[in-house]
């Protein structure tokens, strides 16, 4: 049965007894889980996460963005940052050496765009280019979600991300690009089956959508 939620009620963070619900669901399912009040808390943590010198891609995230973590990977030096590495190459002449590097990283780090109480992580896309890195090309992956993104199942995950995230989205890509996104990929993680592989970092707060 799918559990009714009004639409307005995914921009709000979800109460300490669902986040704990859910975090023991993806422990359950393989994931590793870290409760986190914050996102400085997060950006911290990623600090000791991630060796120096490790090779990181970055999925597109205003979770990212908003927490200064996006900048502290790709800027900071730390990292062979794979990002500005392959904005930097010709689209066409090293389209498959893009396609590569975004593939397999040492680590990739990202967000999610709904987590349910039953153990499962959702990530939609316009371009997919992170999800191959999310799916298991990435020797460790690391998702850092809000508690707004917690939600009862699957079909409210789906929910969430048609009603809420894409028309958040497609306003962010409009300004910035000229053009609305769409939901062309669709990723669910249902459970991790290498120990250590991925961590999701799930803050008590809200920030991004």
């Amino acid at each position: 049965m799918t559990t009714p939620i009004p639409a307005t009620r995914f921009a709000g963070p979800a109460p300490a007894q669902r986040l704990e619900q859910a975090a023991a669901a993806l422990t359950a399912h393989g994931f590793t889980v870290e409760l986190l009040g914050d996102a400085a808390a997060a950006r911290a943590r990623i600090k000791d996460l991630i060796p120096e010198g490790a090779s990181v891609f970055t999925g597109a995230s205003e979770t990212l963005r908003l927490s200064g973590i996006d900048a502290d990977i790709n800027i900071s030096g730390r990292y062979q940052a794979i990002k500005p590495q392959t904005l930097a190459m010709d689209r066409v002449t090293a389209a498959d050496d893009i396609r590569r590097l975004r593939a397999i990283p040492d680590v990739v780090v990202g967000s999610v765009h709904a987590i349910t109480e039953t153990g499962s992580l959702v990530a939609a896309s316009g371009t997919g280019s992170q999800l191959p890195a999310y799916a298991g090309g990435a020797a460790r992956a690391i998702w850092i979600a809000e508690a707004q993104k917690v939600v009862p199942d699957l079909p409210a995950a789906l929910r969430r991300v048609e009603d809420h995230c894409l028309p958040l989205e497609s306003a962010r890509t409009q300004a910035a690009y000229g053009s609305p996104s769409a939901i062309n990929r669709l990723l669910i993680l249902n459970a991790e089956l290498e120990p250590g592989r991925g961590t999701v970092l799930l803050l008590r707060q809200a920030i991004g959508f």
